[in-house]
């Protein structure tokens, strides 16, 4: 089967969602595909609230993603017995979590993007090709001439031509494919000169991945799940890094993320305030039933993406699918397990061991087994681009008395977030480095060689440690929308990717298009940083 399109966009995340909406929007055709059955990636079949800025309320982010924003809101306000309080709230938060102003149900974000997409997908502008997986590619020289899918459900394959290609997927599959200059895992100092960088490279040193799990509360009851079959080895599993690890994973010890020293969670189902730094159950609590009128919740819903879920045995960036399937199945056995420990095992604060009433929402995230749909990614394979971002762009250590990362003429959009890199398969520890409100460099979204790629998700030019702050939903989405309006803007205007970033006067007027579609393009000159880093990211995932 073929299809034909203007462009293709191979991955239907955070990023890629984003890239089809804004090339929609232009007017210009889209294939979009998924390897799972519900777009939306991090916010959605990963399972995983937006991790945010302290500015995000009232700026700081494109207009397209306010209006996501704005729609789960309206979404809760419509759809929801909240209490007269909770809707009246502006700002609600429908999961009062802590870890960022927005934290809601991965099915209600989906619902939102669906809404967001069907007027394109009525008007036949965005064909959507869920449960597809690229597996070949076609190229000429230095242009891609076509993309294989395979349909997961049936096996069959459809070939997808198109004038212009994105790599919006997980693990940058469609760099490798095409055979596009890439990199994985960590460069060496002496190649980027960071110093957070090691002497050598590690290309197989990437950050874990998790498998996310929902799950609720109900006292009394018990909803003990069968014990996993390698229950007993994650039991007793205890990472080998470097600085050490406090003892075994499955524990309330780990590696404080900036003092690298033993640091203990607190976890105390509906008996947590909702503050920063409370303990994990008001974390990532994706539902406040204080929020809703009495008798409608029978307890809070929380989402459980913290470092005991973190993988190390393996990294899937370089491996196949047959070893990519063995470490997923693997990490959710791990998910599975510590869920087991939660409710068997883990140390209350009363002096007893495990909450049997603890039960997983297999329903929320839209799965059988109660887990994600997909596991949570941290860190892709990497474009050789036109521009690397560095440490030393972004770090506050390299940039001594200044409020703002470097400053990019080519800007397509801001962002910020704490270099924050979870252990790795390599064997580091926790890399938390304090960064600077940053900019989305043009040039980083285009290959050094292929005309008709760019790079739409965490797959960008940055380094292993610069991957650690552009990783996160608020600046995904930045760049996937920045990437599908160039691709659009290049198809109408007949130049090419490289043209519009190497023409001063044609990168501007692509940057004009940005503004007037309402991507902000440079933080205030004086912005307080302070303001803007409230939960100060020490222990987020």
């Amino acid at each position: 089967m073929e299809l034909k399109t203007e462009i293709l966009i191979v991955g239907g995340g955070v990023g890629g969602f984003a890239a089809a909406l804004a090339a929609a929007e232009a007017g210009v055709s889209v294939v979009l595909t998924e390897e799972s059955d519900w777009i939306g990636g991090q916010l959605t079949s990963q399972a995983v609230p937006p991790d945010e800025h302290g500015w995000i309320e009232r700026f700081g982010c494109t207009a397209s993603y306010r209006r996501f924003r704005n729609g789960v809101r309206d979404f809760y306000r419509r759809a929801y017995p909240l209490t007269e309080g909770a809707r009246r709230q502006a700002n609600l938060n429908p999961g009062n979590g802590w870890v960022s102003p927005l934290c809601h149900e991965p099915r209600v974000a989906l619902a939102v993007l669906n809404e967001m997409i069907a007027p394109y997908l009525s008007n036949g502008l965005v064909r959507l090709l869920t449960e597809h997986r690229p597996v070949r590619a076609g190229t000429d020289g230095d242009r891609i001439r076509s993309v294989t899918l395979l349909d997961l459900r049936n096996g069959l394959e459809r070939v997808v031509t198109a004038d212009s290609y994105l790599d919006a997927t997980e693990l940058g599959d469609l760099l490798l494919l095409t055979g596009c200059e890439s990199v994985t895992g960590a460069e060496s100092q002496a190649e980027t000169g960071e110093p957070s960088a090691p002497p050598e490279a590690r290309p197989e040193n990437v950050q874990a991945f998790s498998v996310c799990f929902a799950m609720e509360y109900r006292e009394g009851e018990d909803h003990t799940i069968d014990q996993p079959a390698d229950y007993d080895f994650w039991r007793d599993y205890a990472p080998l890094l470097q600085p050490a690890w406090p003892g075994r994973l499955l524990s309330w010890s780990i590696t404080h993320p900036r003092l690298m020293t033993p640091h203990a969670y607190h976890f105390a189902p509906h008996g947590e305030p909702s503050r920063a730094f409370a303990g994990l159950w008001t974390y990532r609590r994706i539902l406040d039933r204080t929020n809703f009128i009495p008798g409608a919740y029978a307890s809070d819903i929380t989402l459980m993406n913290v470092p005991m879920l973190d993988y190390l045995p393996g990294e899937l960036t370089t491996a196949d699918q047959v070893m990519r399937a063995h470490h997923i199945e693997q990490a959710r056995e791990l998910s599975r397990s510590f869920f087991y420990w939660l409710q068997t095992a883990a140390p209350r604060p009363d002096g007893g061991c495990g909450w049997p009433g603890l039960r997983l929402r297999g329903d929320v995230t839209g799965t059988l087994d109660g887990l994600a749909k997909m596991p949570y990614i941290r860190e892709s394979r990497r474009l050789r681009a036109c521009f690397t971002i560095r440490e030393q762009d972004v770090a506050a250590s390299c940039r001594p008395g200044r409020t703002l990362a470097e400053t990019y003429a080519d800007s397509v959009g801001i962002g910020y977030y704490r270099i924050d890199l979870h252990p790795s398969t390599g064997g580091d520890n926790y890399i938390d480095v304090a960064s600077l409100p940053f900019q989305i460099p043009l040039g980083a979204l285009i290959p050094v060689r292929l005309r008709n790629l760019l790079a739409a998700a965490k797959n960008i030019g940055t380094t292993h440690i610069t991957n650690g702050c552009y990783r996160l939903h608020p600046v995904e989405w930045n760049i996937g929308e920045a990437a599908g309006r160039l691709a659009a803007h290049c198809l109408v205007s007949k130049r090419s990717h490289h043209e519009v970033w190497q023409s001063p006067t044609a990168r501007a007027d692509f940057q004009n298009l940005m503004l007037t579609r309402g991507a902000e393009l440079a933080w205030p000159a004086d912005l307080q940083l302070a303001e803007g880093d409230p939960h100060a990211h020490a222990m987020e995932s």
